[in-house]
């Protein structure tokens, strides 16, 4: 199905970014974007998989793998190699654990009785993105298996006799309204970048929306054609980026800033100030320079700091507005 085209979308310009950055350095974290209903998150993400290079792997591999000799050995295939889009797999609510890790393929074990691995959600999603919306309604049982796995990389599956592992590397994107419950912290520690997004407060950007939804719904191929050369070009830009990404430097004043904004927000431990440095660098490459600057940090530091605050009793001031003022007072 033709999905909305990415660039197509208004507004939002903070989770448009957001998911760019990842898309350019996957390693980031992934992205959490939170806020009203009817804002487009869900249709970003589905619109970031037209905008992503595709990938070289070996045929009919159940996890992707990007050579011969990293398929596991439960999964041999041949060594044909082919070309096939970055997978962008939905995680849906009230999915089994099974369903996420694979488990027993019990048709061929009643069929032939043998004793076969059928792949999950995990290992499709690997190399790509795995997108869950509503994550702050997911069962902490699956919770807890995804912070492992995004610990180590690796999904690692013993159940029914079955002793199986395989890589499960891959860019996390969750979706939710903030009224429906929060997020666990251990969780919300994973995501690189944090997003909020509202709804359009313009007549014009509200009118804007609705006419291309509404021409979409009406003639989706017609409307991906007329938007088919900025979404080349943006696809174009991400994969300059991705090959300038390794040669862009940051010196030491910028380890600095990222460290001394860290200390004045309080952020624990120092994932903030590494999702800092790679946001930073990532945002240089895409813009076209080779050094990361003190204006990447600040117009970075939002999405990448916003989720890491202590609560603090004393002050009402939301996040985001937290952070926008200590970086104007330490980045003055």
């Amino acid at each position: 199905m033709t999905a909305f085209p990415f660039t197509a979308i208004v507004g939002q310009d903070e989770m448009k970014t957001a998911m760019i950055l990842t898309a350019v350095d996957p390693g980031l974290g992934g992205v959490l974007v939170f806020g009203d209903r009817g804002t487009g998150k869900s249709t970003a993400v589905r619109a970031l998989s037209g905008l992503l290079p595709p990938l070289d792997m070996v045929a009919d591999c159940p996890v992707n793998s990007a050579h011969p000799d990293d398929v596991p050995d439960w999964a041999r295939t041949g060594t044909e190699m082919v070309s096939r889009p970055t997978p962008v797999v939905d995680l849906p609510l009230g999915v089994t654990e099974d369903r996420v890790t694979g488990a027993l393929d019990i048709e061929r074990a009643l069929s032939r009785g043998e004793k076969a691995f059928e792949p999950g959600l995990l290992a499709r999603a690997n190399r790509g993105y795995l997108y869950i919306d509503e994550i702050n309604l997911l069962e902490d049982h699956i919770v807890d298996l995804l912070l492992d796995v995004a610990q180590s990389g690796e999904n690692v599956v013993e159940r029914e006799g079955l002793s199986i592992r395989h890589p499960a590397r891959f860019v996390l994107v969750g979706s939710g309204n903030p009224e429906e419950g929060e997020l666990r912290p251990q969780l919300l520690d994973r995501f690189g970048l944090s997003v909020e997004v509202r709804s359009p407060t313009t007549i014009e950007d509200r009118v804007a929306v609705v006419k291309r939804r509404d021409a979409f719904d009406r003639d989706r191929t017609g409307f991906a054609a007329e938007w088919a050369g900025a979404e080349i070009t943006l696809r174009n830009r991400i994969v300059t980026a991705r090959g300038a990404l390794p040669d862009v430097v940051a010196g030491d004043d910028i380890l600095h800033d990222c460290a001394a904004l860290c200390i004045a927000l309080g952020s624990d431990g120092l994932r903030g100030e590494l999702t800092l440095l790679r946001a930073a660098r990532a945002l240089a490459a895409f813009d076209g320079g080779g050094s990361a600057t003190r204006d990447h940090l600040r117009r970075i530091a939002p999405l990448a700091l916003r989720h890491r605050l202590r609560r603090d009793p004393l002050d009402d001031a939301g996040s985001t507005a937290r952070v926008t003022r200590t970086v104007e007072e330490v980045l003055a």
